[in-house]
């Protein structure tokens, strides 16, 4: 038989097992419920507590977006302290509530902040630049103008010319494709092109062309720009063109710059007249076109008349010359020059063409002829400007015939 005090113990003892469990099993389940509702806690909005002075609230409905070209930005409401020593302090109250309510109106229906403030946009454009239309709007003139700007980038060695527009074209172009070929003189052969994006009186480009140039040679260059206008059976004629030398003109980068076109119809006859050059260069036959068909300006000579006399030359030895007949010098002689040269691609950037306009006597042939003005077409090594251009146009596009006027300078 079990002593009693032994069953005693036995049950106090299996009691206070159960009850430690019992905590044991409390204090598991309460921390379990404490990491679950820290996890899982949903936070429910309470509307702010807003004091009765402040402007009306206006609720925006959630789902609403930004429109394109604005910028969202959150408005706190505007609370007004409370007036309430005397009628002047309510009056006051009154009316910055009434300008709280007016501010809110001004701005409501953009974004929101939860549900319950009101909110605005900023309009971007208010803080954009101005079109390109306004900044580089042309100067006053009738003059074709071209609207650039140049930059060199020392890192990379490139020389960064931005088109940006041409103004006043002269009407007859303004159906038509506007077309720029850009080099960069001297040793530049490979004309860049760029497009115009649109036609009319004012093309626009916003085009970036790229020169591969050394730091030391870049400000040594100079830019030239033909503008060509594509006729819509594809011909093309040109424009005019700008010459652009880069010596000093590099500090001041991305600088806009206008520069007018020279052109045919606003090119004027020199004091010595002027004298129609047509050149088409062939590298299959090695061979120099050359026509000079006539004359415009030129002096009025008594009892004498003119001639014009091509000569090729390689440095400074004559290769060959060719002379036309003699023909009246009143109005606008015509010459009909028509001669060729061997050319061979070596020395093209050794050669010059040298014309010259002289003056003969009907009565006595055998008298010498007096040089009148001459004109000299080739490489940089001995021409500039306009000159030098058409030289260049007629290496870089074979088989092709490029005809310019050139006035006539005083002979050496």
């Amino acid at each position: 038989m079990v002593p009693l005090g032994l069953t005693a113990g036995l049950l106090v003892l299996l009691l206070f097992v159960l009850v430690l469990l019992g905590l044991v099993m409390f204090f598991l389940w309460r921390t379990k419920k404490r990491r679950d509702r820290r996890q899982y806690q949903e936070l429910v909005a309470a509307p702010p507590h807003i004091p009765p002075c402040a402007a009306p609230v206006i609720p925006v409905l959630r789902g609403c977006y930004a429109k394109a070209g604005e910028i969202p930005f959150t408005l706190p409401p505007r609370f007004a302290a409370s007036q309430s020593d005397g009628e002047e302090g309510e009056e006051k109250a009154e009316g910055m509530k009434t300008e709280a309510h007016r501010d809110i109106l001004a701005h409501r229906g953009s974004l929101f902040v939860q549900s319950w403030y009101p909110v605005g946009t900023v309009l971007a454009g208010l803080y954009s630049g101005p079109g390109a239309g306004e900044v580089v709007a042309p100067p006053p003139g009738m003059a074709t103008r071209l609207c650039f700007s140049v930059e060199y980038r020392h890192g990379s060695e490139q020389l960064a010319v931005s088109l940006l527009r041409l103004g006043n074209l002269p009407p007859r172009f303004h159906g038509n494709i506007t077309l720029v070929q850009l080099r960069l003189l001297p040793d530049d052969r490979r004309p860049r092109q760029a497009r115009a994006r649109s036609t009319g009186p004012d093309p626009e480009f916003d085009d970036c062309v790229l020169f591969q140039v050394s730091g030391v040679h870049v400000s040594q260059s100079t830019l030239s720009v033909c503008v060509l206008s594509v006729s819509h059976d594809c011909k093309h004629h040109a424009v005019g063109r700008v010459l652009f030398p880069l010596q000093g003109e590099l500090g001041q980068a991305g600088r806009v710059l206008w520069r007018d076109l020279d052109t045919e119809n606003h090119h004027h006859c020199s004091e010595l007249g002027d004298v129609l050059v047509s050149l088409c260069y062939s590298p299959t036959a090695q061979r120099l076109s050359v026509e000079v068909p006539n004359a415009r300006g030129l002096q009025p000579l008594t009892a004498t008349g003119v001639c014009v006399r091509a000569t090729l030359q390689i440095h400074t030895q004559a290769v060959k010359m060719k002379s036309s007949g003699v023909v009246s010098a009143d109005g606008d002689p015509a010459f009909e020059l028509k001669t060729s040269f061997k050319l061979r691609e070596e020395h093209v950037d050794e050669a010059c063409l040298r014309l010259e306009v002289r003056r003969q006597s009907y009565l006595d042939p055998s008298e010498a002829s007096v040089p009148v003005g001459i004109v000299v077409l080739g490489p940089f090594m001995y021409a500039r400007g306009v000159q030098l251009q058409h030289w260049m146009d007629t290496v870089n596009t074979p088989h092709q015939v490029v005809k310019m006027w050139h006035g006539l300078s005083t002979a050496a």
